[in-house]
Parts: structure tokens; sequence; C-alpha cells
């Protein structure tokens, strides 16, 4: 592994060898907000740095992917980052690994995507949850906080929600530890008095919830109301808009941060809001990606590597903390924390009663 001490090393190199980074984005139609964060963040730090950007519109359409490898490949970029949509990476990665640049992804949770990439040894890195973090996080905060208690896990009837509370569910019950009760519920509903008179029945005092943010709060205002006494958790969907119905304090989630809480964001956060942008979504993800970019292709020049290889295994130092890809191109932290509902905002905590 190489140490993030010698990537720090090369630093009065990456002006010279990161001359030019890919940033693949949406600049119009339903995602265009999103890929305006991307920009925003990665136009930020490469200015920062005095790295030269060269934009590519991401369409998000089937059979988009062959087009944009072409434009990369062609303006020679040293590396991209981006890439909002799974058709973007459709017939790219074969160019890329033939110009040797690397790709990663901020949003692309597809299995699959990452199993290819490996087998066709593609430079393709995923800077974002795998489409198991969420439930791995859950299962993990159940078992070392919930481990003596009543465990309820209840969900929504939608693919996600029911893929998440399954996977949750086996977790547990690999581990030895079962729940009290399971039930799918309609969501949507003004109300969930029936809900939790069953959770209150079963004996349960924790539950997990594969739903949205206002099933979550209408649960968490009846449960009051029952006299019903329940610690509520659900998943990423709980970073939503705190209407109609407000969540109660104290309600848990195991979500994404809030990145520009982080005390190695603070700089960053400074520069975008003097820029007047808002630091959030994907804004400083992008900002760290292309941070990370700059170190790895200041180690690449030094090492006389391809800067691919130095993506791997070094911890970079970025915005949004500590940045490091395994051997399988995957982050080597789950990025998913639990958080705890406090004044208005999700904050992080280290476990269920702190």
């Amino acid at each position: 592994m190489l140490s993030m001490l010698l990537a720090a090393t090369c630093l009065a190199a990456t002006n010279a060898a990161a001359a030019s980074i890919g940033v693949v984005a949406p600049q119009s139609g339903p995602f265009a907000l999103l890929g305006k964060q991307m920009q925003d963040g990665a136009e930020a730090a490469a200015e920062r740095l005095g790295i030269e950007v060269h934009l590519v519109a991401e369409t998000c359409e089937a059979g988009s992917g062959e087009a944009i490898g072409e434009q990369l490949r062609d303006a020679k970029v040293t590396a991209a980052i981006g890439f909002l949509c799974s058709e973007s990476l459709d017939g790219a990665p074969p160019l890329l690994k033939e110009a040797g640049i690397p790709a990663i992804t901020l949003s692309v949770r597809w299995k699959v995507l990452m199993e290819d990439a490996l087998k066709n040894e593609w430079p393709f890195f995923r800077m974002a949850p795998t489409a198991d973090d969420e439930a791995e996080k859950v299962i993990e905060v159940i078992l070392r906080d919930w481990s003596g208690d009543a465990v309820a896990l209840i969900e929504d009837g939608t693919i996600h929600g029911r893929e998440l509370v399954e996977a949750v569910r086996a977790g547990m019950e690999e581990r030895g530890m079962k729940p009290v009760f399971t039930d799918t519920y309609r969501p949507g509903q003004e109300q969930q008095v029936a809900l939790v008179r069953r959770l209150k029945k079963a004996g349960a005092t924790r539950v997990f919830v594969g739903g949205d943010r206002n099933d979550v709060a209408i649960i968490a205002r009846d449960a009051a109301t029952e006299k019903a006494t329940l610690t509520l958790m659900g998943g990423d969907a709980m970073r939503a808009a705190d209407q109609p119905v407000a969540l109660a304090a104290g309600t848990l989630a195991v979500a994404l941060p809030e990145y520009d809480t982080f005390p190695s964001a603070q700089e960053a956060v400074a520069l975008l809001r003097g820029k007047g942008i808002v630091p959030e979504g994907y804004v400083l993800p992008a900002f760290a990606s292309v941070e990370l970019v700059a170190d790895a292709a200041g180690l690449s020049s030094a090492m006389g590597m391809p800067v691919a290889e130095a993506l791997v295994g070094t911890g970079f130092e970025t915005a949004i903390g500590n940045v490091t890809f395994d051997a399988g191109h995957e982050l080597v932290d789950n990025p998913y924390v639990l958080m705890e509902w406090r004044d208005g905002r999700f904050v992080p905590v280290g476990a269920v009663g702190q």
C-alpha cells in the first residue's frame, strides 16, 4: 500500500502532472441541478489547484457512454470524475482503459458494473456507496446498539424499502439476532395508529423503517399519542424535506453525512461560499475528487506509474476527509453514518442514546 505521506510529498508535481480533469455531468434536462453541483465543486477545486477542467455533457441516455469516452480520450484528460448515470459508463470504460484515463463516479452504485470493470481491468473507481453499504451500516448499528432490545423491521412495499429491510433481516439472523416483528405498511397515509398498536403489542422498542421520511415522522407522532416508547431509525431516504409532518427529535437515520459540517471541509466551504456556491449535494464530493486526482497525478509523476495504479491503496486527504480506494476500486470506508435529528438537522452520533 502506498502511504498517504508519500502522496503528500508529490504535491509540488501536481499542477504539471494533472494538466486536465474531465468532468462528466448533466448540463440540461431533469438532472441538470445535480450536474451543476458536480461542475461547481470540481471547477472550484481545479481553480484552487491550477488545473484545467474539460466539461463533457452527460445526457444519461442509453448508449451515450462511447461518445463520452471518445471526448475524454480526444481531450487527453488525466482522469475523469462525475458520471451521475450508469448509462454514461456503457461503452466508455474500454476507451478509457486504452487511453489510460481513470473514471471516478460520484453516484453510480450498480454492483455489476464494478464486477465487469475488475474482470476487464477497466480503470473505473467508485467514490460513492455500493448497493450494499446502506444495509451493512444498518446491520452494524443494530448489532452494536440494539443487540439487547426488541427490534422490529417494517417497510413500505417499494422495491428499495423491501430489499433494504430484507437485507437487514438476513444480516441480523445470520448473526443470531431475530426481529420480534416484521411488517409491510401502506405508505403515504395521514396516520399509522394501527401499525403503532401492532408494534406495541409485539413488544417492540426499536424499529428500523424501510420507508420515506414523512412516513417515519407520522409513525413517531402516532407512537407518542399511543404512549408507545419506540426509537425509530430510517435509511438514506430520511434526507428529505421535513414536511408536511416534522420529524421528532431523536429520530435516527443511517445516511450519507452532511459533508459541509466536517472540519476537513471548512476551507473548501469558505471558498465555495465566497463564490456564491452552496456546498450541498455533490458539490463537496466533486471538490474532493479533484483534490485526490491531483494528488494521484502528482504521485504518478513522481513514481513513474499510471494514475489508476496510484489511486489504489493510497489514502488521500480531501475536503470530505480521508478517501482510500481498495484493490476492488471501492471505498475502503463505508460512507454511511448514524445520524440523529436534533435542532432541525441531522447530526452524526457515535451510538444510540449518546
